[in-house]
């Protein structure tokens, strides 16, 4: 049946006739969205699906097709059908979902119709992704190939001035790889046991960081990037929890870093000189893929990241080949990343964000990469921006903030995309960051647990009256193609509907294998303890921590919620909010900010705003300080935040006394 598009007569007329076929028995297949995607991801759902069936008691069937995004009927690449298929013949998962007849059946006008039914495609789509696995589907295989076809070009490079083609890092690789085989089978004296799978890794964002990885893959071992702003009793417990009996660091970083030299330790610039380049360049241009197999498979386990430790202590988090990697092609099926794109590493590689998108996500699609150790330094990440004309940058907010008052335009010229992280982006910083370069700063949001990302905002699509709109300002845009959201009641576990706030639930081939010590997860979805939002648009709105409430007079009151009134009310002040023990109401709430304000005129001004008054809190529980305590990531470190709370407060009780 032809969609009339002249006017609002013609498409009232399609409407009718698609419920006359409804209730003469026929089978209506409907394409919800109405236009094909420009932006690589599902698309809002037209209210034309509820009304079609508003007071018909028909099943609504659910149908999801993967794997078009690429095809040559896809948008891919900015254009339609003139490009080359990248398979003969080319596969497509088509999934189809339960009925929804009983949801739908004499409800009349269905409000959120359109919502659920997406939701429904969506959650199917997070499934078919498993259906895309094959065995060649493992890191380092996925890199050989990458680096075998783009030999010459440049693959990574650092501030330090060492730059590697893709012939050259795979040389180098094999080499690290070579070394640890050798050890391992006990050729050598070696601290590394024959049984022992995982190697830690002591190295900053930098090429050497980046070779060290993709060596221990390659041997068939399990990288484990060491967190070393974390402190040396946090590094010991992961050495402890992944069995890890050989670190391998550098002689130049420890010294740089302040670090000490402990037992196990390997130094990089050794392992490089025992190989022989000759073999490992053999290896590197000629050996059969099915020899570097190492005998994994795309379940099997390829690192080992430990969460932030933001709320609490770190845990050991196992994410397979495949987790990586579906994360990986979905990362770049909404960004549109190819061969002349360079992104910009400032995120350490015992981040997930930075393993992930630093180290594997260039090497795979045949992007280059660009390192700097240090995400704070303004001047020189600028410099490095410049030089290597550097296109996709992934930083957080805070450490942005200081690149719009410390770089120029000029130095930035090259961007096409800046994806930031970790903590919730300000309107303020927004806008300061587009003045300075003419680049919107994108908002996504991830975890860990999810090999990490979950959802981004995009840039919209324009070409005359074909708009579709990629991100929304507030949110943390829709979640990836092949990841799934829900939201539920965090007591009952129901499933809320469009714009109702509640747990977030995710889910998809990204979902990590479990916990270092813990059992293998049982159930599909990840709940990520954070409360948010899905609008009508499937745009995600964070809207505040399951853990970040404090009870106050029997009332959950939310801390995410204070600081945006903060924010609103004063300006460029850097807050957190957090609940303290208090003897006479159990909690009672402490404000640390940063800025010229008193504590009297902040306390103020948030009286002035409509937070509630129970949420307010008191004047004396407001305090300056120099800085917000930070993780090594650059995320808020709510536990330093709550020692630095408790010593304040008890430091004002004591003279009160």
């Amino acid at each position: 049946m032809p969609v009339g598009t002249s006017g609002p007569r013609d498409m009232v007329r399609s409407i009718q006739d698609a419920r006359a076929q409804l209730k003469a028995g026929h089978v209506v297949c409907i394409f919800a969205e109405g236009a094909i995607s420009r932006t690589g991801n599902l698309l809002p759902f037209k209210r034309g699906l509820e009304k079609i069936v508003d007071g018909l008691d028909v099943p609504v069937v659910p149908v999801h097709l993967d794997r078009l995004w690429g095809s040559i009927f896809s948008f891919e690449g900015g254009k339609f059908f003139w490009k080359w298929p990248k398979r003969v013949p080319y596969p497509v998962t088509v999934s189809f979902g339960e009925a929804m007849a009983a949801k739908l059946a004499g409800h009349g006008p269905a409000p959120h119709m359109a919502h659920d039914v997406r939701q429904a495609i969506a959650e199917l789509g997070s499934e078919a992704v498993s259906h895309r696995k094959s065995r060649r589907d493992l890191l380092h295989l996925r890199f050989v190939k990458t680096a075998r076809k783009n030999w010459s070009r440049m693959a990574v490079v650092d501030s330090t001035g060492k730059e590697l083609s893709y012939g050259k890092a795979l040389i180098g690789a094999v080499m690290v790889a070579q070394w640890v085989k050798a050890r391992r089978a006990g050729r050598e004296p070696s601290p590394l046991s024959p049984q022992g799978e995982m190697v830690g890794v002591l190295l900053p964002s930098s090429v050497a960081g980046c070779l060290a990885n993709l060596g221990i893959t390659m041997a068939g071992l399990v990288p484990v990037n060491l967190n070393f702003t974390a402190g040396a009793a946090a590094m010991r417990s992961a050495v402890e929890q992944c069995g890890i009996t050989t670190i391998l660091t550098s002689r130049v970083f420890l010294a740089k870093a302040k670090l000490e030299v402990i037992e196990g330790m390997v130094f990089v610039e050794d392992v490089l000189k025992e190989q022989s380049k000759v073999r490992a360049f053999l290896i590197a241009r000629f050996a059969p893929k099915f020899m570097l197999r190492a005998g994994k498979t795309p379940d099997s386990l390829a690192t080992v990241i430990f969460s932030s430790g933001s709320t609490g202590n770190p845990k050991g988090v196992m994410l397979s080949h495949y987790n990586i990697l579906s994360n990986i092609e979905a990362v770049s099926q909404v960004f549109w990343l190819g061969e002349q794109d360079r992104i910009v590493g400032v995120l350490p590689f015992f981040h997930s964000f930075g393993f992930t998108v630093t180290i594997w996500l260039p090497l795979v699609t045949g992007c280059a990469a660009v390192y700097h150790p240090n995400p704070t330094d303004a001047k020189a990440i600028g410099e490095l921006v410049a030089k290597h004309k550097g296109t996709f940058l992934l930083s957080t907010p805070t450490f942005c903030s200081g690149y719009a008052r410390k770089c120029t335009r000029e130095q930035f010229a090259t961007l096409r995309f800046v994806l930031v992280g970790a903590e919730k982006l300000r309107e303020s910083i927004a806008k300061q960051f587009e003045e300075a370069f003419g680049v919107e700063l994108l908002e996504g949001y991830g975890c860990t647990e999810m090999s990490p990302v979950i959802a981004v905002n995009v840039p919209n699509f324009e070409a005359g009256r074909d708009t579709q709109v990629g991100n929304k300002f507030g949110t943390v845009g829709h979640p990836l193609p092949g990841v799934a959201a829900r939201i539920v009641d965090p007591e009952t576990m129901e499933a809320k509907g469009a714009n109702q706030e509640g747990l977030l639930m995710v889910k998809g081939a990204n979902r990590m294998l479990g916990y270092v010590g813990g059992e293998a997860h049982s159930d599909d979805w990840y709940r990520t303890g954070d409360i948010a939002v899905l609008d009508d648009e499937g745009f995600l709105r964070i809207t505040d921590r399951l853990s970040r409430f404090s009870k106050i007079a029997g009332e959950m009151v939310p801390h995410l919620k204070i600081e945006d009134a903060i924010h609103k009310s004063c300006g460029e002040a850097a807050c957190a909010v957090v609940g303290i023990p208090d003897e006479k109401k159990g909690e009672r709430l402490v404000v640390l900010y940063t800025g010229s304000l008193t504590g009297a005129e902040v306390w103020k001004r948030l009286a002035e705003t409509d937070l509630p008054k129970l949420w307010v809190p008191k004047r004396e529980n407001i305090y300056a300080v120099d800085c917000l305590p930070t993780l090594g990531t650059g995320k808020l470190d709510l536990r330093g935040v709550r020692a630095r709370a408790e010593e304040l407060a008890r430091a004002f009780d004591s003279q009160s006394v």
